[in-house]
This record gives C-alpha cells, sequence and structure tokens, in this order.
C-alpha cells in the first residue's frame, strides 16, 4: 500500500501530504521516545506516535519513515506543520489510540 492509498482510504486525517506519496509503507512502527525511534523505525514505515513537534518531523526523516500518523488526538504544533511541509513529510493525524491506529495500518497492509 502506497502513502497516497492510505489516505486515500480516509482513515486518519491529512495534517500534510508529503512529497513523494507513491512511496510504498512496508511495515507499521509505534514509539513516542525519539531517540528510539531514531535507531529502530524501519525504512518506509508508517510510524504512529503522539509526538507532535517539530523533532518527530527530524526523527521520521532520519529514519526515512514513509509516514508519520499522531494519534490519540494528539496536537501537531505549527512548527512541526511547517517542517513537514518544507521536508515533504506526510503526516497523519487520528483520535484513535496508538494501537488501534497502528491496527488499522496493519490490517490494510496485511489484508
Amino acid at each position: 500500500m502506497t502513502v497516497r492509498e492510505l489516505t486515500e482510504k480516509q482513515l486518519f486525517h491529512v495534517v500534510n501530504m508529503g512529497n513523494d506519496t507513491d512511496r510504498e509503507i512496508t511495515k507499521v512502527f509505534c514509539c513516542d521516545l525519539l531517540s528510539i525511534a531514531m535507531g529502530k523505525a524501519p525504512a518506509d514505515s508508517a510510524w504512529v506516535t503522539v509526538m507532535g513537534n517539530v523533532n518527530t518531523i527530524a526523527v521520521a526523516t532520519l529514519a526515512d519513515a514513509a509516514c508519520v500518523v499522531i494519534a490519540e488526538g494528539a496536537a501537531v504544533d505549527e512548527v512541526a506543520r511547517i517542517r513537514a511541509k518544507e521536508q515533504g513529510v506526510t503526516v497523519l493525524a487520528t483520535q484513535e489510540p496508538i494501537f488501534d491506529a497502528a491496527l488499522r495500518i496493519h490490517q490494510e497492509l496485511n489484508g
């Protein structure tokens, strides 16, 4: 499933549509500790977190995540929105708990 296909399912609100929407999502990754995400988030993953700040965008770029999903109704601050746009990072948001959001993506990936 590509990032575009995920957004077209309208499971989550689009905060920022990134540049590489034809990118394949291969895995789901859940983590709120940025230092761990930086070292362990798989490339091409949909990273689900509650951290909606500029550092999350930086880590998503470093980890080469396909997109970021901000769960639990957490806010994405304006600096993060601007940086996501500048860096071309797709950021989605949901009121759902992290587990539920990740499970939905996992189910879409694996049928």
